[in-house]
């Protein structure tokens, strides 16, 4: 406990220009983001344009950006302007995106973190401090899959699990799978668990329609 409250005295004032289209989530992320005592929102913007501005003239350590905003400057363009202008300043992007995809090409863009607006009050506040140290911080739920590049996540799967992905996205029980592999169910399973933690995508659903972006259903 000690040693807790004198890393939490020592930690230097930490800079943020915050950036959303909507004033209530500004506010209230302005209000989570302030109630600590090493983080200071000099600025709020509401759109990417603004927020560029903002980061230009106050050089914050950290940028707060949503990926969906109004103006002729989309957020994901933004990230890289930043990187050039602003090198020092890290980017956060919070936003509703749950498709790894979205993730990668922000990563990919040069941000640092990457959180869903629902999980604010638990991850934000970290992403925060460790974009600040340099350090990146992205939603854990999105597993290993918004690590990977475009369209590189498949390569992650053995070729055994690929045939277990292409077989569930054909609609076969795990039983079934068990049988046409002469497998065990419970290895089946294991397989299963494996695929949807590498691709971040726990449900079904998800399961086929990345097997259908990927052509893995074509003999």
């Amino acid at each position: 406990m000690a040693t807790s409250a004198v890393t939490a005295t020592a930690r230097r004032t930490i800079t943020i220009v915050l950036a959303d289209d909507h004033h209530l989530v500004r506010c209230g992320l302005h209000l989570l983001l302030e109630a600590e005592d090493d983080l200071d929102v000099v600025a709020d913007a509401g759109t990417a344009g603004d927020a560029l501005e903002s980061v230009v003239a106050l050089r914050p350590d950290v940028l707060v950006l949503d990926l969906n905003m109004p103006g002729e400057l989309t957020a994901l363009d933004a990230i890289p302007l930043v990187r050039d202008i602003a090198p020092d300043t890290a980017v956060v992007v919070l936003t509703m995106h749950r498709d790894p995809a979205y993730a990668r090409r922000a990563l990919k863009s040069g941000a640092l973190g990457y959180v869903l607006k629902d999980s604010a009050d638990g991850e934000l506040v970290e992403a925060v401090r460790r974009a600040a140290d340099g350090e990146s911080y992205l939603t854990p739920q999105f597993g290993a899959a918004a690590a990977y590049g475009p369209g590189g996540v498949a390569d992650e799967l053995t070729p055994r699990e690929l045939e277990v992905l292409r077989l569930i996205a054909l609609g076969h029980t795990n039983a079934a799978i068990a049988e046409r592999l002469v497998l065990s169910v419970r290895t089946v399973e294991s397989h299963r668990a494996h695929i949807q933690r590498k691709l971040g995508r726990p449900k079904r659903a998800q399961l086929v329609r990345y097997a259908l972006d990927r052509n893995l259903l074509t003999d």
